[in-house]
């Protein structure tokens, strides 16, 4: 039997919890939050122990225990390195830092005591990613030459953010998700894929904006990004993220004889087509419906969809404490955690330093008098 020990009762927590409850085999020896009545509720609702401190939930756990750190973003770096400290492995909710030198500090503190760190996101080891990557890698539609990610949420400043409530009561923190930005909580999800996909990213072109100046009151943080990916090995990659845009999670894998397609990264099981490119007479053509890749057999747990996602959060801390049990590094732990933080990072920070001052001007063109 596994055991984890979760820090942090908000929103995120309940997703967690309820992917917990797909492995039996992972005990949940408690919980703690710094505010109790958000404790009360989330031990009641699950069925959890509480605890008073989080020195006495981390005592509780084994060796080859885990520390799910799901506190709000700020709050990651501190308690990452307190369980680090404590002797502990450790998932933390993404990012894993806020700032690449804690990143790197917190690295280095877990490889010293020779622990496990890694970071959400989880649904690169999901079934529609592994199913895409293994496509990709088989060749299905020839070399890829070329990946186009989008993570755009919709106009979310605009949504009743306020009402939005977990399985638990816990109110969605939207000011912590304004101030954090989208590309430190949302570039994770397919990053991650393109990363474990094609290897490490050697350069970033990148340019981030904030583009709505008041988001329920919180200001001063990139809400749109976008970034060009050279890896070492494998094609460019365009990756978008905004809370602008209508909703697109498209990703899409082009190649010699077609391009890989899947639309929706917050579901675990989402269809995964290949579009045959093709001639008809003069034209050239990629298959409008595309045929859809299955796996060979079962995968992992499924949850039912829980707002806008349909994601087993879960799916990283059993990788993980697999790994441990096994003596083996966790896929999305050590490097993999780093790597991920740090490119992440450098597109949230690239502001317009990436861009190329133009000197030239011109006046807006006047419309054609038959419009």
């Amino acid at each position: 039997m596994s055991a984890v020990v979760i820090i942090g009762c908000g929103f995120v927590a309940d997703l967690y919890a309820a992917g917990l409850r797909t492995f039996p085999e992972i005990q949940v020896l408690g919980a703690f939050d710094r505010d109790p009545a958000r404790l009360a509720a989330f031990s009641a609702h699950w069925s959890v122990p509480s605890f008073n401190t989080f020195e006495a939930a981390v005592a509780a756990l084994p060796e080859d225990g885990l520390v799910l750190n799901l506190t709000n973003p700020a709050a990651h770096t501190p308690i990452n390195r307190a369980a680090l400290q404590a002797g502990h492995h450790v998932f933390c909710e993404k990012p894993l830092a806020l700032d690449l030198a804690e990143a790197e500090e917190l690295a280095a503190l877990a490889a010293s005591n020779k622990l496990q760190l890694a970071s959400a996101p989880s649904s690169v080891l999901s079934e529609a990613a592994q199913l895409l990557i293994k496509a990709t890698r088989d060749g299905i539609a020839g070399t890829p030459r070329l990946a186009y990610a989008e993570l755009d949420d919709g106009f979310i400043s605009q949504a009743p953010v306020e009402t939005w409530r977990s399985a638990s009561g816990a109110p969605w923190p939207y000011e912590d998700e304004f101030r954090t930005g989208c590309t430190l909580e949302h570039a994770g999800y397919y990053l991650s894929w393109l990363i474990a996909m094609f290897g490490p990213v050697t350069r970033v072109v990148a340019a981030a904006a904030e583009v709505l100046s008041d988001k329920r009151g919180v200001s001063g943080t990139p809400d749109f990004s976008v970034a060009t990916l050279f890896f070492e090995q494998g094609p460019v990659a365009r990756l978008t993220c905004s809370i602008t845009a209508p909703h697109d999670h498209r990703i899409r894998i082009i190649g010699d004889n077609g391009y890989l397609e899947l639309k929706e990264a917050w579901d675990n099981a989402a269809p995964v087509r290949f579009h045959r490119r093709f001639r008809i007479r003069r034209r050239l053509l990629e298959h409008p419906i595309g045929k859809r890749l299955k796996p060979a057999g079962k995968t992992h747990p499924k949850v039912p969809r829980t707002g806008a996602a349909a994601m087993n959060f879960a799916l990283g801390p059993a990788e993980m404490l697999d790994a441990i049990a096994a003596g083996r590094p966790s896929r999305l732990a050590g490097d993999f955690a780093l790597h991920l933080t740090e490119v992440t990072l450098a597109v949230h920070n690239a502001g317009a330093t990436g861009a190329t001052d133009i000197r030239s001007r011109c006046q807006l063109m006047e419309p054609m008098p038959w419009l």
